[in-house]
């Protein structure tokens, strides 16, 4: 895992109209102009909220366009992390999953300012989409976020527990055609209704099971309730039209939920949830693959003498910009605790995975 060694400062200047229009409804995914300084370099940008309840906190969240392209991406997410008050769960997720041998945004910590006012530590997320292909020199393919719960792998919605209305329920489309719609709405079908006997041969043709299990490998470790159903996207490679999936929005991990509570280091199971990974371990050698895929992670990766010296590094750098963060600087001893609920949480959820491998068996 690289470490970061420098904050940079990104100087955002929006026109007080456009700010006031930006401000004045909060659900509004309309961007306005603004340009963005960062050194000596300037950008033409046009810049929205993002995220759903975060939005309502004090401290926002922003997407990023650059209609010229001049940027080297097209779109960009500064992230506030507001709920995580130690401001390393996302980035050290997304890392993780990098480690392990999943597509994963790149990330960055950046420190922003707007129209001359502080707005603190941000976290910069890469976009997933056509540019995030390029840069990885990865086939072209469909892109699509996974929007909400309905996003479950299932024909059954947890939202009103009725049918869903479509296949497709809980995704948008990022990048494809109308194409690709229909082989998104084939795979959710097939994982519903492929006889048992059928299923081990038919969903390979659909789905990398490697790179799923990998990622259900990432999403155990870290123990992301809502990374089942949401906080992902599926990317189907046009060479081989298998759909892989890649980790979102991982802020609510590493021994905390959605709500910066406290989560158990055992509150989910090795077997994880929702409907394409309960048919995905009933099949024998997928489930024998998973136990092997996972045991080398509880080895090598998910572990504190593999993951101390980035979790120490990050926080030693975050430290004297938090105590610049008008929003979280009033909270710089739970930062400073968090470090070591990190590792504990790290230390007793790789232990307690150790022992439950033989549930795979």
């Amino acid at each position: 895992m690289s470490i970061q060694r420098d904050i940079p400062l990104y100087q955002i200047f929006i026109h007080p109209l456009d700010l006031k229009e930006l401000r004045s409804d909060i659900w509004c995914d309309d961007p306005v102009m603004a340009k963005l300084i960062i050194g000596k370099d300037q950008y033409n940008i046009d810049i929205a909220y993002r995220g759903a309840h975060i939005r309502k906190f004090k401290k926002k969240s922003y997407r990023v366009e650059f209609p010229r392209n001049d940027f080297g991406v097209k779109e960009l997410h500064l992230n506030a992390e507001y709920m995580d008050k130690s401001l390393l769960r996302n980035k050290l997720s997304l890392d993780f999953f990098s480690s392990i041998g999943i597509l994963s945004p790149k990330s960055r910590y950046v420190m922003l300012n707007i129209n001359g006012k502080d707005q603190g530590v941000y976290l910069q997320l890469e976009s997933v989409d056509r540019q995030f292909l390029k840069i990885r020199n990865l086939p072209s393919g469909a892109i699509y976020y996974a929007e909400d719960d309905d996003a479950n792998f299932s024909l059954i919605s947890p939202i009103d527990e009725d049918v869903k209305k479509a296949f497709d329920c809980g995704y948008s489309r990022k990048e494809g055609t109308d194409e690709d719609d229909r082989h998104l709405k084939d795979l959710i079908y097939k994982i519903n209704t492929l006889p048992n006997g059928d299923f081990e041969k038919e969903i390979v043709k659909h789905i990398d099971i490697d790179k799923y299990l990998r990622w259900l490998s990432g999403v155990i470790c870290t123990q992301n309730f809502d990374g089942f159903v949401h906080n992902y996207a599926l990317y189907r490679r046009d060479d081989n039209g298998l759909f892989e999936i890649i980790p979102w929005d991982y802020d609510a991990t590493w021994g905390r939920d959605i709500n910066g509570k406290i989560m158990d280091y055992d509150y989910i199971p090795i077997t994880g949830y929702n409907t394409l990974t309960a048919r995905v371990l009933d099949v024998p050698s997928f489930r024998k693959h998973y136990r092997r895929l996972l045991e080398n992670i509880l080895n090598q990766q998910f572990t504190v003498g593999y993951l101390k010296e980035k979790i120490l590094s990050m926080h030693e750098l975050l430290r004297p910009y938090v105590l610049k963060d008008p929003y979280i600087k009033k909270d710089i001893d739970i930062f400073d605790e968090e470090p070591k609920l990190i590792l504990a949480f790290i230390k007793d959820r790789n232990l307690y995975l150790k022992k439950h491998l033989s549930d795979l068996e």
